[in-house]
């Protein structure tokens, strides 16, 4: 089976890579029957050159393949029909702005395979960025505060090398005392921890943090729960939330009303509350002024979160009584940093872990006959049509959503 590492060809360029050169070596050793061909790339993070090393074919034409491995969106001019894709579609929550994308899909009779629903049975997804995502959501909001108070200025994430240059970093920084709240418990979440913790930030429980006043900069991680409560005043489990997030309210205010930056890594799922309104950040009690949003839900949960913003030009400031964008450094406004592909400031790191898990839990798949259906969960188009585990799709690419 041919398989190819297709060019990025979205802008701005993405430069990370589904397999690195080493994984590429280690798959054609383990398989035999597998072929890899890589499309020439003058941005991607690793250079032809590291391929070629590692006898990988380079070249300007991959048309040969029959699975074709990207990244981010596969602009539709360049879509080879008959074809089995994977990448990030951003179409599996009915994204207008991709509709078009799935429908050409569809024309081109290609099979398509969002890296977001390869998952295990139990519906954990098996390959992601989101740990780097966190990594670098939580760097880029600590740099974001020193910005909004003048306090420090960090150097760029896209400019440091690795995780321990960002923490390197983060350790040169004095905070002052100051209260962060992290919200969600997943891989985000536990990246931007992880910074947290390496830059020697002491972790406190969420009472202590809503009810003491502490001498040093601290934080706390919440989850659910703790950010949701039900209108009932029952309290049962996080599963319920999930099953019933229409049958809850949000309870974040509490911890607005003593956080100095707000640094947002939970997933957010249609129907659940909001993490906060902007009535609320109206309220002379919402003290928050920096939000690192990793999430980056565009006018939704997170209400200062107006668009994304770039790594070029990653804060941007929300004023809460007009609700609109100013500067950042107008008095009263929240800074807020809401990069929409922050593994891309750390593409080597990042590029490595995804690699790691697609060999592990993908790959396989394509010589086992699938047979943990990992290919099959995943597969959103076959035979020109929308599979049945996507077909509530087919109202959105219909034009009826």
């Amino acid at each position: 089976m041919k398989f190819a590492l297709i060019r990025e060809r979205k802008n701005p360029p993405d430069r990370r890579v589904v397999l690195t050169p080493e994984a590429c070596r280690e798959l054609l050793e383990t398989y035999p029957q597998m072929e890899i061909t890589v499309e020439s790339s003058p941005n991607r993070t690793f250079s032809d050159r590291e391929y070629k090393n590692k006898g990988i074919t380079v070249t300007e034409d991959v048309s040969e393949a029959q699975v074709m491995l990207g990244v981010k969106e596969v602009p539709i001019e360049a879509l080879i029909p008959d074809k089995k894709y994977f990448f990030f579609s951003h179409t599996i929550k009915e994204q207008p702005y991709n509709r078009d994308l799935l429908r050409a899909i569809l024309d081109k009779n290609i099979e398509l395979y969002d890296h977001e629903v390869i998952t295990d049975a139990r519906e954990i997804r098996l390959v992601a960025f989101g740990r780097y995502a966190g990594i670098v959501g939580a760097y880029n909001g600590i740099r974001a505060y020193g910005l909004k108070t003048g306090g420090f200025d960090l150097p760029k994430a896209e400019s440091l090398k690795d995780q321990q240059e960002l923490i390197s970093e983060l350790k040169k920084v004095n905070l002052p005392a100051m209260k962060i709240v992290l919200t969600g418990k997943g891989r985000v979440s536990n990246g931007a921890k992880e910074m947290l913790d390496g830059m020697g930030l002491r972790e406190v429980g969420f009472e202590a943090y809503l009810n003491e006043d502490f001498d040093e900069a601290v934080y706390t991680q919440i989850d659910v729960l703790e950010y949701n409560r039900r209108k009932d005043g029952r309290v049962i489990d996080m599963y319920d939330f999930f099953d019933h997030p229409q049958e809850y309210e949000g309870d974040f205010f509490r911890f607005a009303k003593v956080s100095d930056l707000y640094i947002a890594g939970h997933f957010y799922a249609s129907g659940a509350p909001f993490i906060f309104t902007r009535e609320e950040a109206k309220s002379r009690d919402f003290k928050i002024s920096v939000v690192a949003d990793i999430s980056c839900d565009i006018d939704g949960p997170v209400a200062s979160t107006l668009r994304a913003s770039t790594i070029a030009d990653p804060v941007y400031g929300y004023d809460p009584k007009s609700e609109s964008e100013v500067s950042y450094k107008q008095p009263g406004a929240i800074a807020v940093m809401a990069v929409d592909n922050l593994p891309n400031e750390l593409p080597r790191d990042a590029s490595k872990g995804f690699s790691e898990n697609f060999v592990r839990h993908v790959i396989p798949s394509f010589f086992n006959g699938d047979k943990e259906g990992i290919l099959q969960r995943a597969r959103m188009t076959q035979n020109g049509k929308l599979t049945e585990r996507y077909s509530y799709l087919q109202a959105y690419v219909d034009g009826e959503q």
